[in-house]
């Protein structure tokens, strides 16, 4: 946007309760990066976020270029913690989980 004939900084990714969106959206930077990761191009991954303008995802990934490090380093601790909860969980229910795979296992076989 250009206003008084200057150019106008804009931001694209904020934080918000611990992790980053894209700003006016419930969408992840977390979610951006991995599709970028994965070798996808901005028009690519706008076909998978219709929420998004082509914009507002090249403004996250340069956002995420610019602080890669530290993005990283944010993902990598959330990816800890998403396995820890996971084997917390397994850990609690396991009775269930085990009931629930001998009635997969029951389902399947010929009757």
């Amino acid at each position: 946007m250009i206003a008084s004939g200057q150019p106008v900084a804009k931001e694209y990714v904020e934080k918000l309760e611990g992790v980053f969106r894209i700003i006016g959206t419930r969408v992840s930077l977390d979610s951006l990066v991995y599709c970028f990761r994965e070798g996808l191009s901005p028009e690519s991954i706008a076909e998978s976020f219709p929420a998004l303008t082509l914009e507002q995802i090249y403004g996250a990934i340069t956002f995420y270029l610019a602080n890669q490090e530290f993005v990283d380093q944010y993902m990598q601790k959330g990816e800890e913690c998403a396995a820890q909860l996971a084997t917390e969980s397994r850990s609690r229910n396991a009775e269930l989980i085990s009931r629930l795979l001998r009635a997969r296992h029951e389902s399947q076989m010929p009757g």
